[in-house]
C-alpha cells in the first residue's frame, strides 16, 4: 500500500472513531483563562484582590465560580505589569508556551483554597475533565509558599459532588467520584505542565446537577492550573477533538481522495 493511501486510511479511521465518540459527548466548559475582565497586578504578577468569578464569571454566559479563600490569577507573561512589579523580580517563564498570559494559582494550607463550578450533566454517566497543572509560587502576599530549597510537587484533587439544588457552590454533601492529579517539580517561576484527562463518574446524582470542586492538597505549597475543558460523555475520558485537529484529519483524507481521483483519471 502506498504511503498516501495509508495516511488516508489512518485519517479516515481516526475520523470515524472520533466522530462516534463525539456524537456521545458534549462539551460543557472550555476555558484557557486568557480573558480576565479587569486584571490588576496587585504585586508580583498576581491579582489577589479580585476573585476568579469577578475575572472569569460569565465566560461563557451562565457559568459562575464559587471559591473559598484566595484563589488567584497569575500573569505569566507580565503583559499587565504596569504596577505591582514582577514575580520574584524577574517574572514567570513558560518554556512550552501552553500557559498563554494567565493561569489560576491556589494555596495549600489548613484553610484550603477551593474553587467550584456547577453543571447539569443530564443523563451522561461520565464527567471528563481535561486540565494542565504546574508547580509555581508567589513572591508576594506571604509567599513564597513552596518550602525553601525545593521545587515542590503539586497534587490537585478533583471531586464531583451531587448538587440537587443547582446552587453555585464549592461543593459539599454526597461525593459521586474523586480523583487526584500529581504534577512535577519545577523552579518557583517556571511553568511545567502535567496534562491529563480525568474521568469522574456521575452515577448516583439526584437530578443531573453536580459541582466540580478543585482543591490543592496539603504539602503541595502553591501550584497552578490552566486550559480546562469539561465534557459529559457516555465514554470514560473522552474530550472532543479541537476544531484544528478535525481540519487536519479532514485535509489528509481529502488529499488522499484527490490523489486517488487523479490516478483513476490518468489510467482512464
Amino acid at each position: 500500500m502506498r504511503i498516501g493511501n495509508s495516511l488516508t486510511v489512518v485519517a479516515a479511521a481516526i475520523l470515524i472513531s472520533a466522530s462516534a465518540a463525539n456524537a456521545a459527548t458534549r462539551v460543557l466548559y472550555d476555558q484557557d483563562f486568557e480573558n480576565p475582565a479587569g486584571f490588576v497586578n496587585n504585586g508580583g504578577d498576581v491579582n489577589i484582590g479580585r476573585t476568579v468569578n469577578t475575572l472569569y464569571g460569565g465566560q461563557p454566559a451562565g457559568f459562575s465560580f464559587a471559591q473559598a479563600f484566595t484563589v488567584e490569577t497569575l500573569n505569566i507573561t507580565g503583559s499587565n505589569r504596569a504596577t505591582g512589579g514582577a514575580a520574584f523580580g524577574t517574572g514567570y517563564t513558560d518554556p512550552s508556551g501552553k500557559a498563554g498570559n494567565f493561569l489560576i494559582g491556589m494555596l495549600s494550607n489548613r484553610q484550603n483554597d477551593l474553587l467550584g463550578l456547577s453543571f447539569n450533566v443530564g443523563g451522561f454517566p461520565f464527567f471528563n475533565l481535561g486540565v494542565d497543572i504546574t508547580s509555581i509560587d508567589l513572591s508576594t502576599f506571604g509567599g513564597p509558599f513552596v518550602p525553601q530549597g525545593t521545587a515542590g510537587i503539586p497534587t490537585f484533587q478533583f471531586t464531583l459532588f451531587d448538587n440537587p439544588s443547582g446552587a453555585v457552590t464549592t461543593g459539599s454533601g454526597t461525593i459521586l467520584d474523586q480523583k487526584t492529579l500529581t504534577g512535577t517539580e519545577s523552579p518557583k517561576t517556571v511553568v511545567d505542565f502535567t496534562s491529563e484527562v480525568i474521568a469522574l463518574s456521575t452515577l448516583g446524582n439526584t437530578n443531573g446537577n453536580v459541582t466540580l470542586q478543585i482543591d490543592l492538597l496539603p504539602g503541595s505549597g502553591y501550584a497552578g492550573f490552566d486550559n480546562m475543558v469539561i465534557a459529559v460523555s457516555n465514554d470514560s475520558g473522552v474530550i472532543p477533538l479541537p476544531a484544528a485537529v478535525w481540519m487536519f484529519l479532514s485535509a489528509i483524507g481529502g488529499l488522499g481522495c484527490l490523489a486517488g481521483w487523479r490516478r483513476r483519471r490518468a489510467t482512464a
